[in-house]
């Protein structure tokens, strides 16, 4: 008898505390934000959109010439490669990404060599796969 009359006070009291924290709740939201809603998305989309940029950035550099010679020369199939781009960290995809880059920069400005470009490649077909495994 005592338990039921302590979980009826119990209750009444959380009624009574959450209709006076009721009012408070509604003024709260109505404060202007800081940060709008718009930027906070904007923020929130800015890795995938990095992650998707160095993504590109890899898969541009094995789909070139070189890159698809160096793939054969390794003997190792693009889908694979592919597939482990994607499993990489995003710390290890932005290494790798930036070493693309760099290379498809020094290549098109006449600094490499067809050779060097498909020894960098098979450098970055290496660093993808022992990122995924290891």
């Amino acid at each position: 008898m005592k338990v039921r009359g302590l979980c009826t006070w119990n209750l009444g009291f959380a009624l009574l505390l959450g209709l006076a924290a009721g009012p408070m709740h509604v003024a709260a939201q109505d404060q202007q934000h800081v940060v709008s809603l718009d930027e906070l998305d904007q923020a929130a989309a800015r890795p995938v959109q990095s992650r998707q940029a160095n993504q590109a950035a890899v898969r541009e550099l094995l789909s070139t010439d070189a890159g698809q010679q160096a793939l054969r020369t390794a003997k190792v199939d693009f889908q694979r490669v592919d597939k482990a781009i994607g499993q990489l960290s995003d710390e290890d995809l932005a290494k790798v990404a930036q070493r693309s880059r760099q290379a498809e920069s020094d290549f098109a400005a006449g600094g490499f060599k067809s050779t060097l470009i498909i020894a960098i490649v098979l450098i970055v077909i290496l660093i993808v796969v022992l990122s995924v495994v290891f």
